[in-house]
């Protein structure tokens, strides 16, 4: 993806703080669309097309920093901030909602934060970033942008699997595969310090 990514950055003039912002409001729609989405199931290709926005302008904001020679620190910590509210804004629009049993939106919002958080905090130490494990944040925008749309397709035939929505296990799945790459990164950090 990074290629295209720098195929679009070299014919921006856009100030990658727009981009930042931007993404910021995707995720937004995206959450207030895949929470309504129960409700009225053509939310649930809004939504998904919020997700596939908001990562889309996620990936492209830093690229355009950096070919415009305005990269710095500030525009990296505004940056991964603006993902920690985007991921908290649309995986929360599925956990919070009738899709998902309250205790496994929780999880897959608690594992998607110790997951970043994980990846954060090995940079605070002077591992450098971490983006190692089973689920980082790609991942989820990838998951995110396809499960409602398959959840839109499986609604329309009143399809449940294992009288659960398709959204619900997704959510599982974040929470699950999102402990683990915590612990994968807890693990990789700390052989670090053991070598």
């Amino acid at each position: 993806m990074d290629w295209l990514f720098a195929r679009v950055a070299r014919h921006m003039s856009v100030q990658p703080h727009v981009l930042t912002a931007l993404s910021l409001l995707f995720a937004t729609v995206a959450g207030v669309a895949l929470y309504y989405s129960f409700w009225h199931l053509e939310l649930l290709v809004v939504g998904a097309l919020a997700v596939l926005a908001n990562g889309f302008l996620d990936g492209l904001d830093g690229k355009v920093a950096r070919m415009q020679g305005v990269a710095s620190l500030k525009g990296d910590f505004i940056d991964h901030a603006v993902d920690r509210f985007s991921d908290v804004l649309m995986v929360g629009g599925v956990a919070a909602s009738p899709w998902c049993p309250p205790m496994v939106g929780l999880g897959a919002l608690a594992g998607m934060l110790l997951t970043s958080y994980m990846g954060t905090q090995a940079q605070a130490v002077g591992y450098g970033r971490e983006y190692g494990g089973w689920l980082g944040r790609a991942d989820r925008v990838v998951i995110l942008t396809l499960a409602p749309l398959v959840q839109y397709m499986l609604a329309a035939t009143d399809i449940t699997l294992l009288s659960w929505p398709l959204l619900a296990w997704v959510m599982a799945f974040f929470a699950v595969a999102g402990i683990i790459t915590a612990g994968q990164r807890f693990l990789a950090v700390l052989h670090w310090f053991n070598a």
